[in-house]
């Protein structure tokens, strides 16, 4: 073993070698994906994470060498010297390095091992668990070789980018000071009696006061903390690309975050966006409209169904005739009604004729909104003339807004309306899932690796507050820092409501993959805002003390964004999950199958930390 690590050094991977290379003397390090033996001739698949090259030992040239060869099974280490050859019409077709074999000279078994206890192939049909329990072996298929490498060259690619504008990369703490609010975090004890220290969930605070600092473009690639329920899409340590810059505006903030979005598509993906955003700016979609038309703030629009908000509609028509719409249009007979801020609404969506529904099918989508807390789904198949077949409402509804509806919802013979009411809130969700649930089984929306396009959009312009549990109560959307339209100032103490801000997201087919905003640096409008939602100056300091003690030392006007990391990597190489692009992901529940983790401590450390241990 010791000729080949310290006298005979890799020459090439093994998925570098192709036909120009044939008479060459190489040496090849890696794993046996599989052996063959066929009598005289041993064939080995040789495969490391840049490939498979096929390796033959000769009974014929080396009786000892061939025995090495017959020893091989699955996963065994594999140092081999030999001459690269064409393999004329024996070439594989399949695999990069198909057309040439190595003829081995010399080889060493470097390392043993035990039968893997599932095939190192990309489809296998081990359960995720056992997979995740002995994560060495899964990360040595190709699949996730390839996403950890694509990982790699999106940090190295965000890197350059930024670093090209003019970015510092500054580390900030991950042990911080615990701060009520927001997502739930971990604590840590500290060996201080009763104090606990916090896992960041993010870097908000500290690139704030970067900005105060004077570092007027900060970035990292940082890791991030969050004790919370997961799912698919997330896991609780993840990561983000952080970014804070000063002396900015909305624009500002885009453009930096454009750049990067072209860069890492141009370097990972070699997908030039510039084909399709020619002028190097994605489209813009206020809050609002995004709700209205979609039901959420992330829409996929690379297909259509968008939604149609009737509640206006069926205002003006008294309900219409209809008996379960009549106490919605009831509500606003006193005029209070605005269209803007409805507390009820009702909502369809047109499924046209050429994406044909039976009354089977449009069953299972009722079940499937129940799912998610509605009472049911209205529906109705438009008949000649505009009559409503298939329907509950045929006989209730009144002509007139038959008309109306169809007339608003572009109706057309054969299509087929589906339609829900209540709490405006239940009503997005659950249309906005119906909405993405007709999309998959209508096979409207388009898989990127078949030919999908990347559909990119800022969504903007969100409000700043958000009605709170008790009544007449506000609270902070996202967070009390965001800085609020200028336009809307005046209106924060008399209308919360009515007050939109400096907020974004970016969102990449139909999945929020960067969000962030431009920060309020002004203490009187700070003020105002603490104030809308009932934050005295008192509870702010004692919340935020340090934070508003930097921001009074002259903070300039900022804002920033953070990409998830994980689920731009994620979209990136087509997985399913977030686990598929982590290199030791955790379960659902939150453990570490392969470690253990979380795992028990002996009452000794709980004692030296003044911890009591609860049976």
């Amino acid at each position: 073993m010791a000729r080949f690590i310290d006298e005979l050094k890799r020459t090439h991977s093994c998925g570098e070698l192709r036909l120009d290379d044939a008479g060459a003397d190489v040496v090849l390090m890696g794993w046996v994906a599989r052996a063959r033996d066929r009598g005289g001739v041993v064939f080995v698949d040789l495969r490391d994470r840049a490939g498979i090259t096929q390796v033959v030992f000769d009974k014929q040239g080396d009786e000892a060498l061939f025995a090495v060869g017959q020893e091989l099974r699955s996963e065994y280490v594999l140092a081999v010297r030999g001459t690269v050859r064409d393999r004329g019409d024996m070439k594989n077709d399949k695999i990069p390095t198909g057309a040439i074999e190595v003829l081995a000279a010399e080889a060493t078994i470097l390392n043993v091992a035990k039968p893997p206890v599932f095939p190192i192939q990309d489809e296998v049909n081990a359960t995720e668990e056992t997979r995740l329990a002995h994560r060495y072996l899964d990360l040595r298929r190709p699949v996730l070789q390839k996403n950890l490498q694509m990982r790699a060259q999106a940090y190295h690619a965000a890197r350059n980018a930024l670093h090209e504008q003019g970015f510092l990369e500054v580390e900030t703490p991950f042990l911080v000071k615990y701060t009520p609010g927001g997502a739930r975090n971990f604590l840590v004890p500290s060996r201080a009696s009763g104090k606990f220290y916090s896992l960041a969930e993010s870097p908000q605070l500290f690139k704030q006061l970067l900005m105060v600092a004077g570092f007027d473009r900060y970035f990292q690639i940082v890791r991030c903390f969050r004790d919370e329920d997961l799912r698919g899409d997330r896991q609780p340590e993840f990561t983000q690309i952080d970014l804070e810059m000063s002396f900015v505006a909305q624009d500002d903030v885009f453009a930096v975050c454009e750049k990067l979005v072209f860069r890492l598509w141009k370097e990972v993906l070699g997908v030039d966006l510039s084909e399709k955003y020619p002028d190097g700016t994605f489209p813009r979609l206020p809050f609002a409209e995004s709700m209205r038309d979609y039901g959420n703030d992330k829409p996929d629009r690379r297909f259509e169904l968008r939604h149609v908000d009737l509640t206006a509609l069926t205002v003006a028509h008294d309900g219409g005739g209809i008996g379960l719409l009549a106490p919605i249009a009831a509500k606003f007979r006193d005029g209070t009604y605005r269209e803007e801020l409805p507390e009820e609404i009702v909502k369809a969506i047109r499924v046209p004729a050429a994406h044909p529904l039976s009354r089977k099918q449009i069953d299972e989508l009722e079940g499937f909104v129940k799912q998610m807390g509605a009472a049911g789904l209205g529906r109705a198949k438009i008949d000649a003339g505009g009559a409503w077949a298939q329907s509950p409402f045929a006989k209730q509804v009144t002509d007139g807004f038959r008309a109306a509806v169809n007339e608003a919802c572009g109706a057309q013979d054969g299509d087929v309306l589906l339609f829900m009411f209540g709490g405006e809130q239940l009503v997005h969700t659950a249309m906005a899932n119906l909405r993405l649930e007709l999309g998959k089984r209508l096979g409207l929306i388009p898989k990127v690796g078949s030919g999908g396009e990347w559909e990119l959009l800022w969504v903007v312009d969100p409000p700043l507050f958000e009605r709170g549990e008790a009544p007449g109560s506000w609270v902070a959307a996202h967070h009390p820092f965001t800085r609020p339209h200028d336009a809307c100032i005046e209106h924060i103490a008399t209308d919360p409501g009515t007050v939109l801000c400096h907020r974004y997201d970016l969102v990449l087919n139909g999945v929020e993959i960067a969000g962030g905003s431009i920060r309020l640096h002004d203490s009187e409008v700070q003020r105002k805002v603490f104030s809308a939602i009932g934050l005295s100056e008192e509870d702010a300091k004692e919340k935020f003390s340090f934070l508003l003690e930097g921001l009074s030392h002259g903070a300039p006007p900022h804002g920033g964004i953070a990409f998830g990391f994980d689920r731009l990597v994620m979209l990136l190489t087509e997985s399913e999950s977030l686990r598929d692009v982590v290199a030791f992901p955790k379960t659902a529940r939150g453990n570490d199958l392969l470690t253990g983790a979380p795992g028990p401590v002996d009452e000794r450390q709980l004692s030296e930390l003044k911890i009591r241990s609860i049976d």
